[in-house]
């Protein structure tokens, strides 16, 4: 059996805090392998990336998910006890429930949702002078995604909301004051959140039926036990905050737009076009850096040991950035896409797999019609200039995003 490169720093989390998106990819590159190992949070861990070791990641029989994200992600991105960390018959139960919000009728509605109030905000921003992007497209999904659950939201709230989510997503990779402000974002959300279930279960708060909010209130578990109040908020949770976050691919893709201005007119009313330019901003673009789990039971994997319990990320920025995967991987070239068949373990921006069996975000297909109607906006409904600014993105940094938001200004509506 052949002994698994190593990293041989003995401790590598400040590196992979520094590092961000490029820790394992440039280790693989100089190591002449896929996999590697390592010590981060002083604990023995495999690293992966490519295909076939998002194939073998997404083995439910091999890997489990309990016990495998560190408690600062749980503490602020994802909550504890959610649908992330479970396995078997739980997961399975807790993944039905999120799937059957989101139909394809239930995805098209929330698009709707986004679209209106993009158009909407097109006058003020035409009067305002330069806006954030960032900023303004987080506030729109807020209120998009709330009205889309059957959430109530004030317009009074909508900044505290929003910047609680963005707490949450900001806090996981970060050390001091930026982390507990994802605690304590953390804190409120599933305080107010835990309010809104409990109002719908006492019948004080109608909600409406198939809504997220009506379903996860309801959702009795795989024992016909309703879920307890904090976890059934952590769940709302895990509807509202990943759908805000796409807020940082509607930045990207209007980065792209920027960067790759001749796609502009190709894809102004072709959804065949936009497609392909939505697919490539999720390879191309930072998102989730890795994904992490546990090995179920030791095994054996092309020569390598697995021992039972080791921790093992997936590169998945790495894996959509893999040569082996897409020739000239650093270049964005949407027409990639324009004759893919798809493949669950190649195209990994929010996790490998099957969506109703396995750990693929349950919010991809959402992300997708988003990303297209932000597309939209952003060439059919809207002209505007893109300012100087500094739009150089920090792999470093997670999540990244360009320092400026990307502020655009004049503004004048088209359509």
């Amino acid at each position: 059996m052949s002994t698994i490169p190593s990293d041989r720093s003995p401790e590598s989390t400040l590196a992979f805090l520094r590092e961000g998106y490029r820790f394992v990819g440039p280790r693989c590159d100089r190591l002449g392998s896929d996999i590697f190992q390592t010590r981060l949070l002083l604990e023995p861990t495999i690293c992966l990336r490519g295909r076939p070791a998002a194939e073998l990641f997404y083995d439910n029989e091999r890997f489990v998910r309990r016990g495998a994200m560190p408690m600062r992600g749980q503490r602020t991105l994802v909550g504890v006890a959610g649908v992330q960390g479970l396995d078997g018959a739980a997961h399975r139960d807790r993944k039905a429930m999120f799937m059957s919000i989101m139909t394809p009728a239930a995805v098209h509605h929330l698009g709707q949702l986004f679209d209106d109030e993009w158009r909407a905000r097109i006058p003020a921003w035409a009067e305002s002078g330069p806006v954030v992007l960032y900023d303004e497209v987080a506030r729109m999904l807020t209120r998009a995604v709330w009205a889309w659950a059957g959430v109530p939201l004030a317009d009074a709230d909508v900044p505290r909301r929003t910047a609680e989510m963005h707490a949450m997503i900001e806090g996981p990779a970060a050390v001091g004051p930026r982390y507990w402000r994802g605690v304590l974002g953390r804190r409120r959300a599933e305080r107010w959140a835990g309010d809104a279930i409990k109002r719908v279960r006492s019948g004080a708060l109608p909600a409406p039926e198939g809504s997220a909010l009506r379903v996860i209130a309801g959702h009795r578990d795989e024992q016909g036990i309703l879920l307890p109040r904090r976890i059934a908020a952590v769940e709302l949770l895990n509807v509202l905050r990943p759908t805000v976050a796409v807020d940082r691919f509607v930045v990207f893709a209007a980065l792209a737009l920027h960067d790759h201005p001749h796609w502009r007119d190709r894809v102004r009313g072709d959804d065949a076009a936009t497609e392909s330019f939505v697919q490539e901003v999720r390879r191309y673009y930072p998102f989730f850096p890795v994904a992490a789990a546990r090995v179920r039971r030791s095994f054996e994997w092309q020569g390598y040991a697995f021992p039972q319990g080791r921790r093992v990320l997936l590169d998945l920025y790495g894996t959509n950035h893999h040569p082996q995967l897409w020739p000239e991987p650093e270049q964005f070239r949407p027409e990639r896409f324009d004759d893919w068949r798809g493949d669950p373990f190649g195209l990994v921006p929010q996790g490998g797999g099957d969506h109703f069996t396995g750990h693929r975000c349950a919010g991809e297909w959402i992300t997708i019609e988003l990303l297209k109607r932000a597309v939209g906006n952003l060439t059919g409904s809207m002209s505007y200039r893109v300012p100087p600014q500094d739009l150089a993105l920090d792999l470093g940094r997670m999540p990244a995003l360009p320092p400026s938001g990307l502020v655009v200004d004049g503004v004048r509506r088209t359509a």
